[in-house]
């Protein structure tokens, strides 16, 4: 009896075990989670007594932009340069880690005849630019791990922030930004410079006007061979930072285009993800010739799938090892046409679908019928997008519209001119941001989300609700001109 009862023992013990492990953490995550229904759910802070949502939060109006950079680096001297062509700017600050780069940078202003900047360096140079009272707006454009300490030092001295992507690394990080807004009642912005391109402004404008009829499904990624540039990134600080994490960590250019023709945060909010990557081949080898680091964590393609609240899926990806030609992947699926941009531009229209939606006999083109199995033909492509173009691409500069404006200044085709100037222009004229706080906590979350999939044999994630609970307080996105 004894030795049936000691059998018995073991067996209560093994499974007690057994569930003891199944209960403990199998990944680490930068908040705490639970695990429910199969589904890894992350904990959501509760808003703090004081703070307000930030949904089209509008600040008071400022006659001058006075602005202070830091990071000038890589990203940071183009954009010094485009706010030197932007009305109702002042530069006042200039800061770098190394102060020659933050130097350098003076020649912009010169060449502008705009007065030298204050210049600031060293690792917490940014500190006493952010202490200045004669600053307004901070623009970020540090290594990403420095991202959020800068955001949240600015906000907590009154600034509004403009951050490069990812804004952050990790949804602890998201959490502080929208905390930082919300306390604060300063803009958070992300400089998500792919929405302000022409092909994914336009084609948010026919979405918009209900050509697509119901977006269903939408497509994003980034897919780039860096090869030729990571000895460029001061430190190695990029590649140190793609060899130590998986998952998707540069998902904005991406997901940004696809959230805004989505309505995320604005009518819709992302569910859930799965994500899987492949094994490390092109970028173990990389790490191993430029770091002696024998593992590379980052698959060489990471791939994702999400599920909105309202039943619509994004399909991301993530590349930056292997040599495929550059794509965003830019993709909108509709119920009544479709759009695409990479690796063919191109559109499928119902003609009846566009007659129903026309404001006018001139926004129909004159044809017979469109075949919807190929895309529209060029004519009628470009007899289209023409017609909608959106209402920033036609935005009046110096009598010239915004996208015309745009390419004489360059920044990737001119959608970074564009992103600054609307930036500039919402803040003079104390309008609601293109791009608030929650599109750069969604958007920059996935890092951590993607790879909390990837690391627990592709589990389904929870995608935080970052709006807490707002994600429905507005019926679309907006983007806001002065009256």
């Amino acid at each position: 009896m004894k030795r049936v009862m000691s059998f018995f023992g073991v067996v209560v013990a093994v499974l007690l075990a057994g569930c003891a492990a199944e209960q403990e953490p199998r990944f680490e995550a930068s908040v705490g989670y639970t695990i429910e229904d199969g589904v890894i759910v992350l904990d959501e802070p509760v808003r703090e007594p004081g703070q307000q949502s930030m949904i089209e939060f509008r600040a008071t109006p400022l006659d001058t932009v006075r602005v202070g950079f830091v990071g000038l680096g890589m990203r940071g001297p183009g954009a010094v340069e485009r706010f030197t062509y932007i009305d109702g700017v002042a530069i006042k600050a200039l800061c770098d880690k190394y102060a020659e780069r933050a130097e350098r940078c003076q020649a912009y202003l010169t060449n502008a005849n705009m007065p030298a900047a204050a210049i600031y360096s060293g690792d917490e140079g940014y500190k006493a630019l952010c202490e200045r009272d004669d600053i307004d707006l901070v623009y970020i454009c540090t290594p990403w791990q420095l991202h959020v300490d800068v955001a949240e030092y600015a906000m907590n001295h009154g600034k509004h922030v403009a951050i490069e992507v990812p804004s952050a690394n990790t949804v602890a990080e998201c959490w502080r930004l929208v905390d930082a807004a919300e306390r604060n009642r300063v803009h958070c912005t992300i400089l998500e410079n792919c929405c302000y391109d022409h092909f994914e402004l336009t084609t948010l404008n026919m979405a918009q006007c209900g050509l697509f009829g119901e977006i269903i499904h939408a497509e994003g990624a980034y897919i780039h061979n860096l090869e030729p540039y990571w000895t460029h990134y001061a430190d190695n600080w990029r590649l140190e930072y793609n060899q130590a994490h998986n998952g998707d960590v540069y998902a904005t250019h991406g997901i940004g285009p696809c959230c805004q023709a989505l309505n995320i945060h604005r009518g819709d909010r992302l569910d859930y993800l799965v994500a899987m990557s492949t094994k490390s081949i092109n970028g173990a080898k990389l790490t191993r010739e430029l770091m002696g680091e024998e593992e590379c964590r980052q698959g060489d393609q990471i791939n994702t799938l999400i599920r909105t609240v309202e039943g619509r899926t994004i399909d991301m990806q993530h590349n930056v090892m292997t040599p495929r030609p550059y794509s965003r992947m830019y993709q909108l699926v509709g119920t009544e046409g479709f759009a695409n941009k990479y690796p063919v531009s191109g559109y499928t229209f119902k003609l009846e679908q566009i007659r129903s939606v026309a404001s006018d006999e001139e926004a129909v083109p004159d044809i017979e019928d469109l075949d919807h199995h190929t895309f529209a033909p060029e004519e009628v492509v470009a007899e289209m997008t023409a017609k909608y173009r959106h209402p920033v691409q036609l935005q009046p500069v110096e009598g010239v519209p915004l996208q015309e404006y745009s390419l004489s200044i360059g920044g990737h085709g001119g959608m970074d001119f564009m992103m600054d100037y609307r930036l500039v222009y919402c803040l003079r004229h104390g309008l609601p941001l293109d791009m608030d706080v929650y599109d750069a906590a969604e958007w920059s979350s996935m890092g951590e989300l993607t790879r909390l999939s990837i690391e627990n044999g592709s589990k389904p994630v929870r995608v935080p609700d970052f709006t807490r609970g707002d994600w429905d307080r507005v019926d679309g996105l907006t983007f806001y001109f002065e009256e």
